[in-house]
């Protein structure tokens, strides 16, 4: 699984940003998967972070991009 280590616990997480960010990103923002919705306008990223540290990296880089975050939600406990 991209983006967790063997034998490594997971968190499968949601992040919810204004506006478009295409799937072309998804290998900068360690291998999550990047969805549109068009009516309302926002890139939801759905992936496994492995830890606090990368989960900050990944909402660094939406800092970094300026895009708005609108919501964070774990979907799945230590997959």
């Amino acid at each position: 699984m991209p983006g967790c280590e063997k034998n490594q616990n997971c968190i499968l997480y949601e992040i919810r940003i204004d506006g478009n960010l295409d799937a072309g990103w998804s290998t900068w923002f360690n291998w999550l998967e990047l969805s549109y919705q068009e009516e309302a306008h926002y890139t939801t990223l759905t992936g496994p972070i492995a830890d606090q540290a990368e989960l900050r990296g990944v909402l660094n880089k939406l800092w970094d991009l300026n895009k708005s975050i609108i919501a964070v939600s774990q979907i799945q406990d230590r997959i």
